[in-house]
């Protein structure tokens, strides 16, 4: 397999850059954890020619709408008072085990009956909150289900169940849904920001960008949220305006995309490597995409200036709007560069798919040690840096946006990324990574997520994996 060597860039820097890491690592941590926004985040491949330059980061994704309670204080007055009364109040203490019950067990009349059950879905919708709040989204949507069955036109549950839908990527977040969900609450941003998600998906852009601008004439006046709309909706639009002129091939599950003349021998290899990806990669990692990933083949010449990346850049995967990105010229000339480049950003795009919602939030060395991990992008330089006693990077510091990173400081933040989820993989297997997924999934912080899944802390893992790494060396 390919392997750019970097040993050439690294070594010279080991001296010069030692106490200048010790410093900002442990002295001044905000310089590494909260550099300022540019755009927003894409994962970015590194060039043959040049060390990887970090992601860079932009406006930060604005959580869609909450859970809301809905206020159960007015208990119909009827036979059943007393016991619609207790149901509450147990949901308010946060006893759910005992109101769930109680809720499933209710006589089938208070369901049916028009004066309690609009009430009995307030009940269940509040209930649902209590689950959020005990064991995440996947343990409620059950219950704004039915909460919604039993009152079809209460804005408020159908925008908690839409949050859920929406947190889980569940299939029944339709078109026909959002449509009524739009009806109900007409003055709500986030139907409009889950319709153009789904547009995106399915890549009609006109509509996702119509949808778009519905949902910035809604979300009220927060900077963050208009930046993101104003960015994401400009990016959808000059999208729209340049696939015009690309012309596509599909496979079962991919469609690739290209710019400008490209021959049948770059279109088989391409959807060739990355059916090989979906099969080898979608098995190790035991999870496939949920929708066909769009992957673009621009001109040399226009690559940098369609996709906003660096000059370095050998392709990308762009979260915004679900798609990988390389340069097409040459390709055939060195497949096994594009073989690596494809396969390591069709990871980003699984993990991604995987994560949801939370993957803006997924740890950045996770992130890029998985993808080089599953796509087998392996860099064996770090071993050789440690004779040199090079001082390495708290992985802490190395879980936000790399953008304020130094090329040649970042490299060395690709090397620690491989090497930890290396160990990672070796040590606890696939089944406990993805036990740790489902945590970070979950919005759990990593440090949380590794106690609860790996029964070790966060600085306890560092530490087994700089010993391993020690032995390693010692070894080579």
């Amino acid at each position: 397999m390919y392997r750019r060597n970097i040993g050439h860039i690294l070594y010279p820097i080991a001296c010069l850059l030692g106490l200048f890491i010790v410093y900002q690592a442990w002295f001044k941590p905000t310089y590494l954890l909260t550099p300022p926004p540019s755009q927003p985040e894409t994962v970015v491949e590194r060039a043959k020619e040049a060390p990887p330059e970090p992601q860079y980061t932009g406006p930060a994704e604005p959580e869609p709408k909450q859970t809301r309670l809905i206020d159960p204080t007015v208990v119909p007055d009827t036979t059943h008072h007393e016991l619609l009364e207790t149901i509450r109040d147990e949901i308010e203490k946060g006893n759910v085990k005992t109101a769930e019950v109680k809720l499933t067990d209710l006589p089938p009349s208070l369901s049916s009956d028009e004066k309690t059950r609009p009430y009995v879905a307030v009940l269940w919708n509040n209930l649902g909150i209590q689950l959020e709040k005990a064991g995440g989204t996947s343990a409620s949507v059950y219950a704004f289900k039915k909460a919604s069955s039993l009152d079809s036109k209460s804005p408020t549950i159908h925008l908690n169940l839409a949050h859920a839908y929406w947190e889980l990527r569940d299939p029944a977040m339709t078109q026909s849904f959002l449509e009524k969900l739009v009806t109900l609450a007409p003055n709500e941003a986030f139907p409009h920001l889950a319709l153009a998600e789904l547009f995106q998906e399915r890549d009609r852009l006109g509509e996702a960008a119509r949808h778009l601008d519905l949902a910035t004439a809604r979300a009220g006046k927060d900077p963050a949220v208009q930046s993101y709309l104003k960015t994401v909706t400009a990016k959808v639009r000059r999208t729209e305006k340049s696939d015009a002129r690309l012309t596509s091939r599909d496979s079962t599950h991919f469609t690739v995309k290209f710019d400008g003349e490209t021959d049948q021998a770059t279109w088989v290899a391409v959807l060739e490597i990355l059916e090989e990806a979906y099969r080898e990669i979608g098995q190790r990692f035991g999870h496939f995409p949920s929708k066909p990933i769009v992957v673009v083949l621009h001109a040399n010449a226009t690559f940098q200036s369609e996709t906003g990346s660096p000059a370095w850049a050998d392709g990308l995967f762009d979260p915004v709007l679900g798609r990988i990105q390389v340069p097409a010229q040459g390709t055939l000339v060195d497949r096994a560069w594009l073989r690596r480049v494809l396969r390591h950003e069709f990871v980003h795009a699984l993990l991604h798919d995987q994560q949801g919602p939370a993957s803006s939030t997924f740890p950045t060395w996770l992130n890029e040690g998985l993808a080089m991990e599953l796509s087998e992008d392996r860099w064996s330089d770090l071993d050789r840096m440690m004779k040199q006693d090079y001082t390495l990077l708290p992985l802490p510091a190395l879980e936000g946006a790399w953008g304020e990173l130094p090329a040649d400081t970042a490299a060395l933040a690709y090397l620690e990324a491989n090497s930890a989820v290396r160990y990672l993989v070796d040590r606890f297997g696939m089944h406990q990574v993805h036990g740790l997924l489902s945590h970070l999934k979950a919005r759990q912080a990593l440090s949380a997520a590794m106690q609860s899944q790996l029964s070790l802390s966060y600085e306890q893992f560092q530490s087994r994996w700089l010993d391993q790494l020690q032995v390693q060396v010692k070894k080579s």
